[in-house]
């Protein structure tokens, strides 16, 4: 169904799609250092595949960056729309999946942020009514901080990955995308790089056009039903769906709206586009927040439309949620 007619535009920015953690890296002695070596090329999964990301050449050029839609978010800095160029790069398929973290994190003794905290945010309908007491975010209750998730344990001690290793890694902060880039010899797109790759040509809200669900079809995995309390799953999931479980946009990549956020490598500015260059922009040199991208498989229309190619939103990077993932790129050759 179509997204609602809701103005948007004066509202302040919620944090219904993912908490920022409470976190100060100055007292609490923050993530530690890693030694980090190259992936070791015979490391093989299961299956027989490396796991490593696939990355799809994305030829540079130029696109209108941003929406100007009186339905978006503009305390989130949509627009003004921008044309922007970028140089021919490189970006993964997919969202960095369980099988490819574990790879890292065995390789390198690697211990993520909610790890070091004991503790990661937790939507609340996917906790089990007899789950010890939570301490719930105060301005969106549906999130709950639980003691041991992580990206071993998405909803807390109990639960774990086993037969979700096709799924995104989640639980992951921007701290912890970036060690898995230094290893990996990756990096994270920019979000100029992301928004480019992510319409593949196309100027709606979504990578094929502007109505989300063509012909009822659904193309994505974001939250149906009546938010917070039940996602009817009528798309096919609750919670997260394996990379690859829609059809790819026009570039080959999947899920770029819904699923999970997608951490970006800029700094986060709402004030951003209005002075934004327009060659490679990579964001403001300084901030407090970085970027996110495409929404997540909690958003819905009712409060949270930003499941677009042209929406924006961010968090701390030691912030990490049970919706939180990422996707990295590379450096081509000229």
């Amino acid at each position: 169904m179509p997204h609602d007619e809701t103005d948007h535009s004066t509202e302040a920015r919620p944090s219904c799609c993912a908490p920022s953690a409470d976190r100060e890296h100055a007292t609490s002695g923050g993530p530690q250092p890693v030694t980090l070596g190259a992936p070791p090329a015979a490391r093989r999964s299961p299956t027989g595949a490396t796991p490593m990301p696939t990355l799809v050449p994305i030829e540079g050029g130029t696109f209108l960056m941003g929406t100007d839609d009186p339905r978006g978010y503009a305390s989130d800095g949509e627009g003004p729309p921008h044309e922007v160029e970028v140089s021919s790069f490189a970006i993964a398929a997919h969202t960095v999946t369980v099988e490819q973290f574990a790879a890292f994190v065995e390789a390198t003794g690697y211990v993520t942020t909610a790890e070091q905290f004991n503790s990661s945010f937790v939507f609340a309908a996917y906790l089990p009514p007899d789950h010890p007491p939570t301490r719930a975010v105060a301005a969106v209750p549906w999130w709950r901080e639980v003691i041991g998730a992580s990206w071993r344990h998405p909803y807390g001690p109990g639960n774990d990955v086993v037969g979700q290793e096709d799924h995104p890694a989640v639980h992951v902060s921007h701290d912890d995308a970036l060690a898995y880039c230094a290893w990996s010899g990756t990096r994270l797109p920019t979000e100029a790089e992301w928004e480019f790759a992510a319409r593949a040509g196309e100027h709606g809200h979504y990578p094929w056009g502007d109505e989300r669900e063509p012909g009822g079809e659904h193309r994505m995995n974001v939250f149906q039903g009546v938010f917070p309390r039940e996602d009817t799953g009528e798309d096919g999931w609750r919670g997260t769906c394996p990379v690859g479980t829609f059809p790819p946009n026009g570039n080959g990549l999947y899920e770029v709206t819904g699923n999970v956020w997608e951490w970006c490598a800029d700094w986060f500015d709402p004030t951003w586009y209005a002075r934004s260059p327009r060659h490679a922009p990579t964001g403001p040199e300084h901030g407090q927040a970085r970027v996110t991208r495409g929404g997540s498989h909690l958003c819905h229309d009712s409060y949270c439309w930003r499941y677009r190619v042209d929406s924006r939103s961010s968090n701390t990077p030691d912030s990490s949620t049970g919706n939180m993932g990422f996707r990295v790129a590379a450096d081509v050759a000229p």
